[in-house]
């Protein structure tokens, strides 16, 4: 798919509103109420493991459902070790911590991020630098990042540094958007050259594969996130992945209020962190995991059906997978043709006016007030996304109607 600014030619006549609402009604039936853009399924174990939690009093932070929650994330993802953590902001913050992010450092992520990413980086003192997105993945443009880099760092003794800011660019942070896998081969092999460390945000993306591999199974480092409006939910919870043994023991420790082990005694012997997932938010998880694939069958073929209303109506696209992927489609999004891009708003009003919940894309991270002086490359890719995306309700749910 060419990075181009415009799908195709198109006229402002081509336009029709009513078609695309109506597109999406052919989709997924008529809604009573508002079908919401992504609500969370409790059709399996959650009251029974809730009840069991709840019986056995180990609610908080100590608890066999935790153990139990990790052991299932290690089995779904491939990765060697899961360390659950609170939320998927906690399992970025610790990630770039443990990939060595300091205080005065950069990391370059995408700018068409939610904002949980750019946080997590400024957490540890450390300031975000933002490059482009790939109209194919909507996450970070493997050859933007190239161009970046070739335009502004510098291998040194100490670190790659940049020599606009001379501050280390200490780690490269893709973001899995809406489960779309980033060309993360490209990527690794950028960060690998530039001896930059690699972390995967990879908190929308369960269930997702890269080239037959689970996203997040051959990082050093990725974050999960389990918020209620993710695929799997524990009501709030995220966690760490890593293939290196030594890693997994050290990110468990450091958001374990890093406590050495004792049957009484309180000896701590660095600044840790609180990031504990509660049992009680693990047992809904582990009842959760369990039905993984049905939620990815329901939401493949949700995506389907939207895909195929969508080829009949002009002036607009369906976002679909990247060759040699498989999302897990966690939100479902179409991209309007630039030219009509100043239409969005007006489509938006209209598909929530029909019951639809549909929502735009985050507003561009250099956009906001605390990263608008932040280093960046060229962003128009992502200017382009921002002004004519627009997500479509996308909950495993919804049944998708057959035509």
């Amino acid at each position: 798919m060419s990075e181009t600014m415009v799908d195709g030619p198109v006229t402002r006549s081509g336009f029709d509103q009513e078609k695309i609402v109506d597109a999406v009604r052919r989709a997924v039936g008529t809604p009573n109420g508002i079908l919401g853009l992504h609500e969370p399924v409790f059709a399996g174990n959650e009251i029974a493991y809730l009840e069991e939690c709840i019986k056995s009093t180990y609610v908080s932070s100590v608890g066999p459902f935790v153990d139990r929650f990790e052991r299932m994330l290690e089995e779904v993802t491939g990765a060697k070790r899961a360390v659950a953590v609170v939320n998927g902001t906690a399992a970025l913050h610790a990630c770039f911590r443990l990939a060595g992010v300091e205080p005065g450092d950069e990391v370059i992520s995408p700018a068409l991020t939610f904002i949980a990413t750019t946080n997590a980086i400024a957490y540890c003192g450390a300031a975000p630098h933002f490059v482009d997105s790939s109209l194919e993945t909507l996450g970070m443009d493997a050859r933007a990042l190239a161009v970046r880099l070739d335009a502004i760092a510098q291998k040194t003794a100490t670190g790659t540094i940049n020599r606009e800011t001379g501050r280390r660019i200490a780690a490269i942070a893709p973001m899995h958007t809406f489960g779309h896998p980033v060309d993360l081969d490209a990527i690794a092999a950028l960060a690998n050259d530039w001896n930059i460390a690699l972390v995967e945000d990879a908190a929308e993306s369960l269930g997702s594969t890269y080239k037959g591999r689970a996203v997040g199974s051959q990082a050093r480092l990725a974050a999960l996130s389990f918020n209620g409006n993710k695929i799997v939910t524990t009501g709030g919870g995220g966690a760490i992945l890593t293939n290196d043994e030594e890693l997994g023991r050290r990110a468990k420790h450091l958001t374990t209020t890093a406590k050495l082990p004792h049957k009484w005694a309180f000896v701590h012997d660095e600044i840790g962190f609180n990031y504990r997932l509660p049992n009680l938010n693990a047992a809904l998880g582990c009842a959760q995991l369990e039905q993984l694939d049905g939620f990815l069958a329901s939401k493949r073929k949700l995506a389907s059906a939207y895909e195929r209303v969508f080829a009949e109506v002009p002036g607009v696209r369906f976002s679909r997978e990247p060759a040699g992927t498989t999302s897990n489609y966690w939100l479902n999004a179409i991209l309007l043709d630039e030219a009509y891009a100043d239409r969005r708003n007006d489509l938006l009003a209209a598909l929530n006016d029909a019951g639809f919940g549909a929502r735009p894309v985050w507003t561009l991270m250099h956009k906001l007030p605390m990263f608008a002086q932040s280093p960046r490359g060229d962003l128009s890719t992502a200017e382009s996304i921002e002004r004519r995306l627009i997500n479509l309700p996308s909950s495993a749910s919804i049944r998708a109607r057959d035509e």
